[in-house]
Parts: structure tokens; C-alpha cells; sequence
């Protein structure tokens, strides 16, 4: 899958002019921090929400779990991220 669009992602989730992020005056022009995508942070507590809720009973991922069943699961998160965006624009 390609990189996405600041609109299929969300746009910056903490972005920081160039003078926050190095200590440059105002009017500098040097480049900024976008920080990461909306879409990742969204991911990201997706897969915290996911991991937290895991026990005995509803099921918890082995140290050995094989990395198909990881990136399946980060597919979730990434598909819920992305829905998220989407409920956002309707």
C-alpha cells in the first residue's frame, strides 16, 4: 500500500511550526515537524483499546504469536483508523 494523502490520513495529528520544534525565531523558514499522521495516532489507540481489553477469556497474544496473526490485527487497526477519518468528514 502507497503512502496516503494528508486527507486520507487525516493531516498531521501534532503538527509544530519550524520555531517550536528547533528554537528558531518566528519567520524563519526552515521546515516544520508534522509529527505523525492522524490516521497512525488513531491506529495506535485502536491497538492500545485492542490489547487492553485481552484476558483469559477473550483472548491475549501468546509471546510466540506468529507475525501473520500481528499484522492482521494491525490491519483492524488501521481499517477502524480509517473509518474514523471517514465518520469525521460525513
Amino acid at each position: 500500500m502507497g503512502k496516503k494523502t494528508g486527507k486520507e490520513t487525516g493531516g498531521p495529528a501534532f503538527p509544530r511550526e519550524d520555531y517550536q520544534a528547533n528554537g528558531y525565531a518566528r519567520g524563519f523558514e526552515g521546515i516544520g515537524q508534522e509529527g505523525m499522521s492522524l490516521r497512525d495516532y488513531f491506529a495506535a489507540k485502536a491497538m492500545q483499546g485492542d490489547w487492553a481489553a485481552q484476558d483469559d477469556r477473550q483472548g491475549y497474544f501468546d509471546n510466540d504469536v506468529s507475525d501473520d496473526v500481528l499484522v492482521g490485527r494491525a490491519r483492524v487497526h488501521y481499517r477502524m483508523a480509517d473509518a474514523m477519518i471517514k465518520a469525521r468528514g460525513e
